[in-house]
């Protein structure tokens, strides 16, 4: 339990007893929603120009340079003006520092406002989280009346459970939503000493036949008798309120301090309290990718109306969540490359692939339909054929919108869909015209409509033309995959289990994205990862970086749109890579390997910066380092080979790259084109590794854009080239490099992550959990906390130095905890993949120094699986194959056979297809029951949980009031 506030003061004499207030706020699985200040009388509708005063007061410990103040809609606030704003004053109040702030204004005065933590420059350094607070002062306030506003600051992490994927989904329909709401008004009038208390808690589970009342030691509160204290009003929102008068002496130990700097006393106290939850919420999901959906009804693949019954299941195992990979369409290449879910062609269309043809009509001719029964057969497969499945569904598509496109494209449902969607539906459907057209993705070969304009974009959609059905069948397509996935979200809505949803943190460089919006993109470079736990070498995605610079000229317009279209589908989704929003790596566009890299935003290695450490050949420290000897060890006799046709050699023994294969990619290029291919066909793999060794051999990036600026190599100490540098050089760049990667950059990408990060949580309302995995900032986690980013904890991959494996007894509230993820490999595949691993896992997690089994039993699974059940964190979420590896039924398909992707193979090809459908899982009341039995063994929630709160769960919201004669 936690006070409103603990501060000591003065004794205000009004009569002749004293009494000691402590407020105590307990909140039921809840946090209370932006302070409203409600009328405590009737409303008249009319403002005095009457003057009263507002205090404000907030409990909030700053660093040194830092302070607090509030900004509002009002020109007493600053009209949302920072710099502006009420500047608060800090006081220590007991053990905390209270900073508060008074203003003058008429009786009638409202305001939006929120608080701030800024420096000695006003400049904004954290600033609450949440919608913006209300305030509306009480009608019947006389002139000269004080007013104390006791606020909380307002954490990301305790707005959480009003996103949509609490209040719309988890807790809608609880005994909240059918209340009436009452008023928290006044019934009595005041006497001129009086001082009315405003209590405020939220509710937002509170089960049926229950209600909320304050109990304290003071008769009016009760004597701690439940049933006599004071009752709170319901007044929406999961809000319940109650006032108080009293005409009391407060004693020197009070809890709610009033100010008596003034003449006249405070007429009002108004208390908002914080969170405070004793027994967290914890929630328990399944994951799969959409594709790996396997029903008796698909072809080939999953398809959006399968969620319908993967929410059954879910529900029987106890599951409050479904989250899914990006579903997006990707028909980039028009080949099974497309089947990367993350390199999208559009940030908002939805992918055909998930299309569900049968659906498509209630008037499908019978020949229509034995080609579905046909296709059904020839698709049911152990894995998805992406391009088959693709071409078959379209084919079918397009016979039936011939039949009945008039009837779909000039109903009020169709037409609403484009009006609603028509920015960027009809570039979608221009793009992919012109890609079929021009027969390739790459809008810089489209001639004269290479350069997108609103001109252009009116011409090819326009009616009348004769690719107009081509044009129209894309909107067509688009439009029932909308209303299939609405559908089958809908569903999970009333079931009470949140879609996930999952945000790419790149778009394929040949997009329409990219094409009509350019300029947000920085198109000669690629984005990839670091080194890391998933690949030694890095990684390249390929996708353009950012330009946010751009991007904030409109308040980062296209991700607001984005995040707003996503919302009409899911409550729920996943950052990847949110690392990317604090600082991406960045590659130019002609690697092909993730090594070549350097993180932007950064602070470079300055040349004046290397020159004063005594580092002055930066030609020799940036350029391939390539000698004869070299050559020699590496190639064999083979290096002369490799020298006539790759090198030049412009001093004895030292060589440097030919221009036509002086980058990765152009390596590639020249091993599969030159004439000379034959020398080396038999042995071209390692002769390609070999190269790509020599043009790595670097110890510093010279910056493209700036030849004075540099970065150090990721691995530079690995490389040939360092060691063969003096020790006092080798020394300077140690530290240098320490410094680049782990010091310097730390505030930098901070503040690019509080610039980016919260837009994108303001611009929807949906719960949002980040991809903190790989090589972590020491800033990531601190700001995800001020955000109330949930984060994610794989338990081989721990964030905790010198852990091989994570603790999940020991892991944070504020985070995902889950045993595998969709970028490594399933349960049973790492357990079964090293021996010696697998004996450490049983050693130091299990406790046991037996043998461990070879094979992932169903019973080392449960230990596994249980772990995370019982783990702290707010969700478990498990990818479905750990889930049915608890049953040997399940577990007959060899393990390798079940990952999702392989991250250090650019080419993967995402297909894996879950082996039994859901039907038959849905009839296996047996592995359904075993789940559900360690979600509820876990005390984590589950549908039906919230239709009632148990008695055991439930607290009163208690003020304790200590009376003395």
């Amino acid at each position: 339990m936690r006070s409103l506030s603990t501060a000591a003061g003065l004794r205000v004499r009004r009569r002749r007893r004293a009494f000691v207030v402590v407020a105590v706020v307990v909140l039921i699985h809840g946090v209370p929603p932006p302070f409203q200040m409600v009328n405590l009388g009737a409303s008249s509708g009319k403002k005095s120009l009457n003057t009263v005063t507002l205090i404000f007061k907030l409990p909030y410990y700053t660093q040194w340079g830092q302070s607090l103040l509030i900004a509002g809609s009002e020109l007493a606030l600053g009209s949302w003006n920072v710099k502006q704003g009420l500047a608060l004053s800090p006081v220590h109040q007991g053990n905390e520092l209270v900073w508060s702030g008074r203003v003058s204004v008429a009786t009638g005065f409202t305001s939006e406002y929120n608080n701030y933590v800024v420096d000695d420059n006003k400049n904004v350094l954290r600033s609450e989280s949440g919608e913006k607070r209300k305030l509306v002062l009480p009608e019947g306030i006389q002139d000269g009346d004080v007013i104390e506003i006791h606020d909380w600051w307002q954490d990301a992490s305790e707005a959480l459970f009003l996103r949509s994927a609490f209040k719309n989904v988890i807790f809608n329909g609880t005994e909240n939503a059918k209340r009436e709401v009452q008023s928290a008004s006044l019934n009595k009038s005041l006497d001129a000493e009086d001082t009315v208390v405003q209590f405020i808690i939220s509710c937002p589970r509170l089960g049926a036949g229950f209600t909320v009342v304050v109990t304290g030691s003071n008769p009016q509160l009760g004597n701690w008798r439940a049933q006599d204290g004071l009752k709170l009003n319901y007044v929406g929102d999961s809000i319940w309120k109650a006032n108080w008068v009293s005409s009391l002496e407060f004693g020197p130990n009070r809890e709610v301090d009033l100010d008596l700097s003034s003449s006249k006393p405070s007429r009002y106290v108004l208390l908002s309290d914080g969170a405070l939850r004793e027994s967290p919420w914890r929630g328990a999901g399944v994951a799969v990718p959409m594709f790996s959906i396997r029903s008796s009804e698909d072809l080939g693949v999953g398809e959006f109306l399968d969620l319908k019954l993967l929410v059954d299941w879910a529900v029987n195992s106890g599951f409050h969540l479904v989250q899914l990979l990006p579903i997006n369409d990707t028909s980039v290449h028009g080949m099974w490359w497309d089947s990367y879910p993350y390199s999208s062609l559009s940030v908002f269309a939805l992918h055909p692939l998930y299309l569900r043809v049968q659906a498509l009509s209630d008037a499908i001719p019978g020949d229509v339909k034995d080609g579905i029964s046909q296709a059904k057969k020839q698709l049911d497969q152990k894995d998805v054929d992406y391009e088959a499945a693709l071409a078959t569904k379209l084919s079918i598509a397009r016979k039936i919108f011939k039949l009945e496109k008039d009837k779909v494209l000039n109903s009020s449902s169709f037409k609403q869909f484009l009006s609603e969607n028509e920015e960027w539906l009809k570039p979608y459907a221009a793009f992919c015209f012109l890609r079929d057209f021009f027969e390739t993705s790459d809008h810089s070969q489209w001639g004269r409509f290479s350069q997108f304009s609103k001109e252009k974009l009116d011409k090819i959609v326009s009616e009348g033309t004769l690719h107009h059905d081509i044009i129209c069948f894309h909107y067509y397509i688009q439009y029932h995959l909308h209303m299939q996935l609405s559908e089958s979200a809908a569903y999970a809505r009333k079931k009470k289990v949140i879609l996930k949803g999952d945000l790419p943190i790149g778009v394929d460089r040949n997009s329409v994205d990219t094409w009509v919006y350019p300029t947000l993109f920085r198109m000669n470079t690629a984005t990839g990862a670091p080194p890391d736990y998933f690949d030694k070498n890095g990684q390249n995605w390929g996708f353009p970086t950012y330009n946010w610079e751009e991007m904030s000229k409109d308040n980062y317009g296209w991700w607001r749109a984005r995040l707003t279209q996503m919302a009409k589908y899911f409550t729920a989704y996943r950052i990847d890579h949110i690392l990317g929003f604090f600082r991406i790596w960045e590659l130019p566009d002609h690697a092909a390997t993730g090594l070549v890299g350097k993180f932007r935003p950064s602070i470079a290695l300055s040349q004046e910066e290397l020159l004063g450490e005594g580092l002055w050949d930066f030609d020799r420290m940036s350029r391939p380092y390539i000698r004869q000897e070299i050559l020699e060890e590496k190639f064999g006799s083979f290096w002369t080979v490799i020298a006539a046709n790759f090198l030049n050699e412009y001093n004895k023994q030292c060589y440097e790259f030919q221009e036509d294969c002086n980058t990765e990619k152009r390596i590639i290029a020249k091993l599969k084109t030159s004439s000379e291919r034959s020398l080396w066909l038999e042995k071209e793999d390692s002769i390609w590794r070999g190269l790509f060794d020599l043009i790595q051999n670097i110890v510093l990036i010279r910056d493209p854009e700036d030849s004075t600026k540099f970065y150090p190599w990721f691995n530079l100490e690995d490389t040939s080239s360092f060691g063969n540098l003096d020790e006092h050089i080798k020394n300077v760049l140690r530290r240098l490099c320490y410094d680049y990667y782990f010091a310097r950059q730390e505030n930098l990408w901070r503040q690019n992550a509080l610039k980016t990060l919260p837009v994108l949580l303001n611009s929807s309302d949906m719960l949002a959990c980040g991809e903190d995995l790989g090589l972590i900032p020491a800033c990531v986690h601190p700001v995800m906390q001020e955000l109330g980013l949930i984060g994610l904890r794989i338990q081989r991959m721990p964030s905790e130095p010198n852990l091989e494996f994570g603790i999940p007894s020991q892991y944070s509230y504020m985070t995902v905890c889950a045993p595998s993820c969709h970028d490594c490999s399933t349960l049973r595949a790492w357990w079964e993949e090293d021996e010696g691993r697998r004996s450490r896992f049983y050693k130091t997690v299990v406790g046991s120094d037996d043998e461990p089994p070879s094979r992932c039993t169903p019973e080392v699974v449960h230990f596994i699986v249980q772990q995370h059940f019982d783990a702290p964190s707010m969700w478990a979420i498990f990818p479905l194959q750990d889930l049915l590896a608890l049953k040997d039924k399940y577990t007959t398909r060899p393990a390798q056979e079940e990952t999702i992707n392989d991250p250090t193979h650019p080419k993967h090809y995402w297909r894996f297809r879950v082996h039994v459908t859901l039907e038959s899982l849905l009839d296996d009341k047996d592995i359904q029951a075993t789940i559900k039995d360690l979600v509820t063994s876990s005390g984590r929630s589950f549908p039906g949980k919230e239709d009632g709160v148990e008695e055991s769960e439930v607290k009163l919201a208690q003020v304790q009031l200590n009376g003395k004669a």
